[in-house]
């Protein structure tokens, strides 16, 4: 016979309602008592019927996570990340990837949410517009996109930007560029304007490179623009954008950091095994899925007296966290070594 939440508790020496947290919403449960729960059903063999308890409460114990590119380096740990703390709260994971396309993420969007109780959007492309009108009533958070319909966690990207102008600066660079990613990228509009300022109080001129396709190919391709404004800094999109302007940049006779220095933005593995080793603005991935799951579940499972809906009005409206950003230094950027020649 199979075992039940009552054979549970009795062993447990506990209410059935304190199992039924314990093993659903464990961060509501004292610790002692809640490693007392779990183990002794582990011991009994204890199974919970997701089925069930999804008819019975209208949960599915489900969360949708979009990506705009899961092949991009920058995505894995934050995926990996939001699987770790949606396990912790009793929840599993749906994953998808956009391919940076807008329409396959508003499809997604629709059709994923008939499946979960909630979606972390991850770098998302759509307008504000869009989004607000496509989620329904279903709780939504957004990562490393503003909004004010929905809850946010925000990268601190004008933060980094603003650290790599200072240093390209500090290094003897007058001349910048950035290259700022696909169409619609928050972090790409946010590394744009942070340099734009950054590089207007210190007097430097800044050309701006874009829209660039946030992929090694779409740094290579980019290359030859940057060579033609003059710049011998320049700050990427990301770490693979970086990484394809220091291969186009050496087709075309360029060296890293001779002739240009090249900062980059995540702090991947493919920043840290590239040669030269990549400057790079560092991103917290990690914390930002962790981040984004606890605001989903605040919103799927509001305190009690308080009513669902979206994750920004179970935060008490559009609710906003912010992570810092960091500026790693490597080999990627030098001090110019003809100054007079690159004015």
């Amino acid at each position: 016979m199979a075992v039940t939440l009552r054979d549970v508790a009795r062993a447990s020496g506990v209410h059935v309602s304190t199992v039924s947290r314990a093993l659903s919403t464990p961060h509501l449960v004292r610790a002692e008592t809640r490693e007392r729960v779990l183990a002794v059903a582990a011991e009994l063999g204890y199974r919970p019927n997701h089925t069930a308890r999804a008819l019975t409460t209208g949960r599915t114990r489900n969360l949708g996570l979009i990506v705009a590119d899961i092949a991009n380096p920058f995505f894995p740990p934050l995926i990996k990340a939001a699987q770790s703390r949606a396990r912790l709260h009793g929840y599993q994971v749906f994953l998808a990837d956009t391919d940076e396309n807008p329409r396959a993420e508003e499809e997604l969007i629709r059709t994923l949410g008939q499946q979960v109780d909630g979606l972390v959007l991850v770098s998302p492309r759509l307008s504000n517009a869009v989004l607000s009108r496509t989620g329904g009533d279903l709780p939504v958070v957004l990562v490393n996109r503003r909004s004010r319909a929905h809850a946010t966690v925000l990268m601190d990207v004008a933060h980094g930007a603003t650290l790599a102008v200072e240093h390209l600066a500090a290094l003897g660079h007058r001349r910048l560029a950035v290259a700022t990613g696909p169409k619609g990228s928050w972090t790409g509009s946010q590394l744009r304007r942070a340099a734009e300022r950054a590089a207007a109080a210190r007097g430097l001129a800044l050309s701006v490179l874009g829209p660039v396709p946030p992929t090694e190919d779409g740094g290579t391709a980019a290359a030859g623009d940057l060579l033609r404004t003059g710049a011998t800094g320049v700050i990427a999109y990301n770490d693979l954008v970086a990484v394809g302007l220091i291969e186009g940049l050496a087709a075309r006779g360029a060296g890293v950091p001779g002739d240009v220095s090249v900062v980059g933005v995540d702090d991947s593995a493919t920043g840290r095994l590239s040669r030269p080793r990549l400057t790079t603005i560092a991103m917290p991935t990690t914390a930002a899925g962790h981040a984004a799951v606890d605001l989903l579940i605040q919103a799927i499972e509001p305190p009690d007296g308080e009513g669902g809906g979206t994750a920004g009005a179970a935060a008490g409206g559009a609710a906003e966290t912010t992570l810092g950003t960091a500026l790693i230094v490597r080999e990627s950027t030098a001090p110019l070594e003809h100054p007079a020649s690159r004015l």
